[in-house]
């Protein structure tokens, strides 16, 4: 601040990770995207919240504290499925755990309040977008408040908030007061009265001891995430009234390649003495896009990033590469190009009018809507052009790939396989039983079984030794123990090990996390079984590891118990030789020249 003659701030944010100046850090980015509209802006990177002074070492903003609890809910972070604390914390210096409070928004709040008496707080960040109406909270087993209500802050920003941050700002800069803005897209606010055009939601109180009335404001919320039609939200919370502004638009291409041009260093802050894991898997990746249409029971990026896939421009990326293959650490390997789904890159609707009345939460599932589109021709051109850069030896794609949209896709398909698969492509099918795959929306297990034997045909047809990585859900609500014996024998069947095993954790705002609640699907009605005990979670766990012996004892006990002892050689005999590990693959496949040094 003194070099740059600052005698105060305009923004101070403070988030929950350490500081990585990197585009795909939301308060780097946020920050950079203020600053280039002429705001003078301070980071505080993970400050003890205890301590007052800490929270002062930049002064006084003049217009607001934005507070995040950073990338993660901080309940995800600091606790596994099970209720036990994790021992790391992978975007903190070291992986050191407790460096962020639990519930860290309302902790940073309460503090940021104590520092400075009447200063404007505006949260927002994927915990409190998540949070942002009364939501079932799996570590307090209950129905919590709004996080707005619990944390005390003026203002929520959900989403994205790249829109709505540059509006707010500009407006309180202007001098209008916080409490008069109330019209903004994407932000929650306290009301004395619902707006005329909002949609009731059953009270905090109703859905707080009602089952029905919690699945009924979830469905209706829900019926409300389409940008272009959705009307606003208004939640009684005792006497005052929580109104939830429609989502913010999309962002354009051009918005798009505005915000990943900012002067991002993509380093970390240079007093970090230890590296920092997070940053580690990112450093040397791009972003190509956000959103997701994909709509999973168990997911809530739609309702952070939204479900209209937000695509950069080509020149965008490939300018982007240039820059990260100046830096003096950058050895030739890009380690991923993508977003929450690599092969959604430049795809969407190709109806605007039926855009913008669409309340499916998801293109794809039951069925791939009509509408959608599916072509491949930005994707495989993009990484053609990526991968021919002369500096550039090896370019992965190691975001998620839906494998159901590959089927259309058969040009990036054999893009994939034969330049970007690091040995193991990573796939995540969450289940082969076709009846927990309706509770997850996802595709049926034959989808799955027919790309496995695609992958395998086309890789050998290539001659590349590659292997699938696959990853499953045990415990999600839908799934008995019959289903994930099946799962176990499918997984045996066909050559397939799982080394790590996601147990479902009932994160806000995700529809499997309301039907983990309630037992019922609030859109059908229907009840739904949810392995609540901490017995059959163990066993389902057990079941997706059948091939690691220290897992028998609780196999033979699942086939016990579902009477399916006959099952137990079958699922517990030696196995055929599986999938080679990465480094493994990677070498052999660098040995036989089927993965050259340059591209």
């Amino acid at each position: 601040m003194m070099n740059r003659g600052w005698d105060e701030l305009d923004v101070l944010f403070v988030t929950g990770d350490a500081y990585i100046d990197h585009p795909a850090f939301g308060t780097p980015l946020l920050a950079r995207l203020l600053e280039d509209a002429g705001y003078r802006v301070g980071i505080l990177a993970q400050p003890d919240w205890k301590d007052p002074e800490a929270l002062q070492l930049m002064g006084r903003p003049r217009l607001f504290a934005a507070i995040s609890a950073g990338a993660m809910d901080s309940m995800v972070n600091h606790y596994t499925a099970a209720r036990r604390l994790r021992s790391d914390d992978a975007y903190t210096p070291g992986g050191i755990a407790g460096k962020r409070p639990n519930r860290a928004v309302i902790a940073y709040t309460a503090a940021v309040k104590g520092a400075f008496k009447g200063l404007p707080t505006i949260i927002g960040g994927i915990e409190a977008s998540l949070r942002r109406l009364a939501h079932y909270d799996y570590w307090d087993d209950n129905v919590r408040r709004s996080v707005l209500i619990d944390s005390k802050a003026d203002l929520l920003l959900f989403g994205m908030a790249e829109t709505a941050l540059l509006e707010l700002t500009r407006r309180l800069a202007s001098g209008i007061p916080i409490g008069d803005i109330d019209d903004l897209t994407g932000t929650a606010r306290l009301a004395k009265a619902a707006p005329n055009d909002a949609i009731s939601l059953p009270s905090f109180e109703e859905v707080s001891n009602d089952l029905a009335a919690y699945n009924t404001a979830f469905r209706l919320a829900s019926e409300q995430q389409n940008p272009y039609s959705a009307r606003p939200l208004a939640q009684q919370h005792g006497s005052r009234i929580l109104v939830v502004n429609p989502p913010a638009l999309p962002l354009s291409e051009a918005e798009m390649d505005r915000i990943y041009s900012l002067p991002f260093t993509r380093q970390p802050h240079p007093s970090y003495q230890k590296e920092i894991p997070a940053w580690k898997q990112i450093r040397f990746s791009i972003t190509s896009h956000r959103g997701c249409f994909g709509g999973c029971a168990f997911c809530a990026i739609t309702h952070h990033q939204g479900k209209t896939i937000q695509s950069r421009s080509q020149n965008s990326i490939v300018n982007e590469l240039e820059i990260l293959t100046r830096h003096p650490d950058f050895r030739g390997t890009v380690t991923d190009v993508g977003g929450p789904t690599a092969n959604m890159y430049g795809l969407g609707c190709n109806d605007p009018d039926a855009e913008q009345q669409c309340r499916r939460s998801s293109c794809l599932y039951p069925r791939p809507c009509r509408n959608l589109r599916t072509d491949d021709q930005r994707a495989t051109r993009l990484l053609r052009h990526l991968r021919g850069h002369d500096k550039v030896k090896h370019l992965f794609v190691a975001s998620g790939i839906r494998y159901d949209l590959l089927q259309k896709q058969q040009n990036y398909f054999d893009q994939l396989l034969q330049h970007h698969v690091g040995g193991l492509l990573k796939v995540a099918p969450e289940s082969t039983s076709d009846r927990v795959c309706e509770v997850m929306r996802k595709p049926a297990g034959a989808l799955f079984t027919e790309f496995l034997d695609q992958f395998r045909s086309r890789s050998q047809q290539l001659g590349l030794r590659q292997g699938i990585v696959p990853y499953f859900i045990s415990s999600h609500p839908g799934c008995e123990l019959n289903d994930m014996i099946d799962v176990a024998l499918y997984l045996k069947r066909h050559r397939l090990r799982v080394e790590q095993v996601q147990d479902f954790t009932p994160t806000p705002g995700s529809l499997a996390t309301c039907i983990y609640h309630t037992g019922h699907d609030p859109f059908s009605g229907k009840a739904i079984h949810i392995p609540r005990t901490l017995k059959e979670r163990r066993l389902q766990k057990a079941l997706l590891l059948y091939h690691r012996p220290e897992f028998a004892n609780d196999i033979k006990e699942a086939l016990r118990i579902t009477g399916r002892e006959a099952e137990t050689e079958t699922l517990l005999e030696a196995s055929p030789r599986h999938s080679m590990d990465r480094k493994k693959a990677i070498r052999r496949n660098r040995k036989t020249g089927r993965i050259p040094r340059r591209r």
